[in-house]
């Protein structure tokens, strides 16, 4: 009998401090956290530049072409080594196959990169959206020091915008709907320890 993992995505709104979330839970547990580091394993797995991977990374692409089919997901099937070996759905594809060989290994959290989608229907897995209003997000960002405060805003705006084309154009859906998924966590209220207390309590992992 095969042993039972527990499977952790996170979707994040930028500056809602999911990334953080994801690792305290990830090191509390024991797990394999991954987040940026799924690009070096795309790149070892794939054999292409890790640089092509962060191109691609959580960005749906500026190709308008994109925008025209934003609603629209490419088919499933296995990635290319043909002349569209760096496009961005092939790029997807190799992601796809870190991602769900990752789900077959061990006990992990997994941040963005529509991970919720990719591994849909595995057993052990749960789904988290973490989020926080607007002025929450704009003095955590402050308060790390990314932009100047008067960009900061404008940044948080910028990259919840390519997560969500990103995500509705491999998923079809929309990011932050609620039925996909099955904890929404606001920061904004409980916090980012508090986020990872409810985690581990909905695991029954708290003790």
């Amino acid at each position: 009998m095969s042993e039972k993992r527990t499977i952790v995505t996170i979707g994040r709104q930028y500056g809602s401090g999911g990334r953080e979330v994801g690792a305290k839970l990830a090191e509390q547990l024991g797990f394999g956290f991954y987040d940026k580091n799924i690009l070096r394993m795309n790149a070892d797995e794939s054999g292409l530049k890790e640089s092509y991977f962060h191109l691609a990374d959580e960005r749906a692409g500026s190709n308008p072409l994109y925008k025209i089919v934003g609603t629209l997901k490419p088919e499933a099937g296995q990635p290319s080594f043909r002349s569209d070996l760096t496009s961005a759905d092939n790029l997807f594809r190799f992601q796809s196959e870190v991602i769900r060989k990752l789900a077959q290994t061990e006990s992990c959290v997994i941040i963005g990169r529509c991970a919720d989608y990719i591994l849909e229907g595995t057993e052990g897995l749960l789904r988290v959206f973490v989020y926080a209003d607007m002025e929450h997000r704009i003095q955590r960002i402050t308060r790390l020091g990314y932009y100047e405060p008067r960009d900061v805003e404008k940044n948080i705006r910028r990259m919840d915008k390519e997560r969500r084309e990103y995500h509705r154009y491999f998923t079809g859906r929309n990011w932050e709907e609620p039925l996909h998924y099955d904890l929404m966590i606001n920061t904004a209220v409980i916090g980012v320890d508090g986020a990872v207390k409810v985690i581990k309590g909905y695991l029954g992992m708290d003790s």
